[in-house]
């Protein structure tokens, strides 16, 4: 049989295959495969494969499937061999072992295809109490809720997707994703929303190896109209390659299909260490946002919204002590108001500001020394190695520039200064030019792993 006869006989494979699995499928699994060549002496088929996963997939899920077709269209006992392309540009060559299975012929020369899940029932898993209505607004999150809000309203847009959220611990990530979801539940019933953490995300993974079913995995989360993946980092951190392999496919069939894609991560794209890069440049595809810890504002606010909610009373200059404060979270700051209120109780006594001041003393993580303007610049000044004179003069030199910009990035996050003040400090630039200079390190910081790495390091020498 010569190889064109070969190439045909692949053809007609492709065509029996379409007509046994679903339209997703056959383009995720079948429609990569190349043929390479058919050793008639040895009833091998040698087909080449772009990973691994593939190999995986194709001997898992569908390998009764692949030699019951090959046999038909071949010759019986064809055994298949996969050509595994590796991202070296070198290839593995791996052989399968044939199934007994009998032919079960259908109409029109069809197998018998597999029954697609049901999925009528879908729960989003989302938590309820998580809404749009009770997510507090603020500078530190503001971008972050527009868009949340965007994509809430209109969620088959694709300008903003995939939505990629990142910032630490407590900061409202969660929260802002469940709201999404919410909103989309009610503005739209008949959208299919999931809610699930990366660690889930791979506890499925892995059983659907375990017990044969991962083509059901696959199928059920292609059916998700919008998927909300939270703590994306976890996958990072996974030794299972699979894992990332897995959802690289999942999140390929959704972005193809116009489906919206919502991830929350404790940092940055560009510094999550781990991940596959063909991973990394898909979660830079749409939008990146940051929710920062939250502001002075933003936290008086929030403790506002809670006394209302919660029916509590509490002095006017009790709030405002607990605004003056930095808090690296809004957890923080919840977890105050719930003390002062358990202590009100337990010891019957009305809050006031001793009181405050004694919760703050043993809850709140707080840095043992205020950070300064001139402990920020000392600290960038001494790792890039330039001078003081030169970060505060008129100079224009790329380095130079660099370590003001940083500077004035990191007062403004980790003081109470405004950009004014900031601006007269560091060599007497005006406010716009201190938020032109903000405004380039976060987005140097969201493309530039190197830069990123350097910010953070600094930062970390501030902090002690």
């Amino acid at each position: 049989m010569d190889e064109t006869a070969s190439a045909i006989k692949w053809a007609r494979c492709l065509e029996i295959i379409k007509c046994n699995v679903t339209e997703q499928d056959f383009r995720t699994w079948f429609q990569p495969i190349d043929f390479v060549t058919y050793d008639q002496e040895r009833k091998e088929l040698l087909l080449r494969v772009p990973s691994e996963f593939f190999f995986e997939m194709l001997d898992g899920q569908f390998k009764k499937l692949m030699h019951n077709v090959m046999w038909r269209v071949y010759s019986k006992d064809t055994f298949i061999t996969y050509r595994i392309q590796k991202t070296d540009d070198t290839t593995i060559d791996r052989e399968t072992t044939p199934t007994n299975a009998k032919l079960r012929k259908g109409k029109d020369d069809k197998l018998q295809a597999p029954r697609k899940p049901s999925t009528d029932d879908l729960d989003p898993q989302l938590n309820q109490e998580y809404r749009f209505e009770n997510f507090i607004e603020g500078e530190s999150n503001k971008f972050a809720y527009s868009v949340g809000k965007a994509i809430a309203d209109n969620p088959k847009q694709t300008t903003f997707n995939p939505f990629f959220i990142h910032g630490s611990s407590g900061v409202g990530k969660t929260h802002l994703v469940n709201a999404i979801g919410m909103r989309i539940k009610e503005l739209h019933p008949k959208h299919r929303v999931l809610y699930v953490a990366a660690h889930q995300f791979m506890v499925q993974f892995t059983e659907s190896r375990r017990t044969n079913t991962f083509n059901n995995f696959i199928a059920f989360y292609q059916t998700i109209d919008t998927l909300i993946i939270d703590d994306i980092q976890e996958l990072a951190s996974s030794t299972m390659t699979a894992t990332q392999d897995a959802f690289f496919h999942v999140f390929n069939h959704l972005k193809m299909n116009g489906k919206q894609i919502i991830m929350t991560c404790d940092r940055p794209p560009s510094t999550l260490k781990g991940m596959e890069e063909r991973l990394l440049t898909r979660f830079k595809w749409g939008v990146t946002a940051e929710l920062e810890k939250p502001t002075q504002e933003l936290c008086r606010r929030i403790l506002l919204s809670k006394i209302r909610r919660d029916g509590l009373t509490i002095p006017d200059d009790v709030v405002n002590y607990l605004a003056g404060h930095s808090y690296e979270s809004v957890r923080d700051l919840e977890g105050i108001v719930n003390s002062l209120l358990a202590y009100s109780v337990v010891y019957n006594h009305e809050i006031d500001l001793d009181m405050a001041e004694q919760i703050v003393r043993r809850t709140v993580k707080r840095q043992s020394k205020q950070v300064s303007l001139e402990q920020i610049v000392n600290a960038c000044c001494e790792y890039w190695k330039v001078s003081q004179d030169d970060v505060f003069s008129k100079s224009r030199k790329a380095n130079i520039v660099i370590v003001r910009q940083v500077a004035m990035f990191l007062t403004q996050k980790h003081t109470k200064l405004s950009t004014s003040k900031i601006g007269l400090h560091i060599g007497g630039r005006n406010h716009a030019t201190v938020l032109h200079s903000i405004s380039q390190v976060k987005d140097r910081i969201a493309v530039d792993k190197a830069f990123a790495q350097q910010v953070s390091e600094v930062e970390g020498k501030i902090r002690g």
